[in-house]
């Protein structure tokens, strides 16, 4: 049986998802994050030596990082419902999208995070100021204009394609469903994309994405 090491409201959540779709049996052993430093706790680290979630262990196997999960559940549990034909562009798109979900989408919404952070921090009334403005321009300058223009592209290619991979709902859906919540949590109004917003509203509405978060516990994200 799979084991999914699941860390609350974070990663781990879109693979309960996805073997809700794949019909797998499986278990999740929750872990809490620490109230202050919303870290994970040291006993992940007995999982993997990074210490991080997502990880499942199916057997003597041990798989982290969500893409590597995302693939190995796919080919050892999958079917041609979950992932498209090879050689095909919706193959193609399936892979970029599933690479790009940590690769380009997630790091410019952590640093958001960890500035805002930094911005609300309690430090000494001097210091604080400075903080402020180095945050605020961090953010105004740099952080925000990457991911607007990576959601004005993700719009577009939603508006041409039902789902990431063309017109068949992927594994790359049920991957790329983290950035996009993480978006709209983070970045306040994101009226301008609409396409996005139905994406997350269509995602939402599935039975195994309703059966997840039973499994799961609460999420902030849904």
């Amino acid at each position: 049986m799979v084991i999914v090491h699941h860390l609350n409201n974070s990663r781990s959540q879109r693979i309960i998802w996805l073997l809700e779709e794949l019909g797998v049996a499986y278990q999740v052993k929750r872990y809490e994050r620490d109230s202050k430093t919303l870290l994970a706790p040291p006993e992940l680290f007995k999982v993997h030596p990074l210490g991080k979630s997502p990880v499942i262990s199916d057997g003597d196997i041990v798989v982290a990082e969500s893409g590597a999960i995302v693939e190995y559940l796919v080919s050892t549990y999958g079917s041609e419902t979950f992932k498209p034909a090879s050689n095909s562009q919706a193959q193609r798109d399936y892979s970029y999208w599933l690479h790009f979900a940590e690769g380009s989408a997630m790091p410019p919404l952590v640093m958001k995070l960890v500035f805002d952070r930094i911005e609300n921090a309690p430090v000494p009334f001097f210091i604080k100021p400075i903080l402020k403005g180095v945050s605020k321009k961090v953010n105004s300058e740099f952080i925000m204009p990457n991911i607007n223009r990576q959601l004005a592209f993700i719009e577009k290619h939603l508006k041409e394609n039902t789902w990431f991979a063309g017109q068949q709902f992927s594994a790359a859906d049920i991957q790329m469903s983290f950035p996009m919540e993480a978006a709209i949590s983070r970045i306040g109004s994101v009226s301008q994309f609409p396409a996005i917003l139905d994406f997350v509203k269509r995602i939402h509405s599935r039975p195994a994405y309703q059966a997840a978060l039973k499994a799961g516990g609460p999420y902030a994200y849904a």
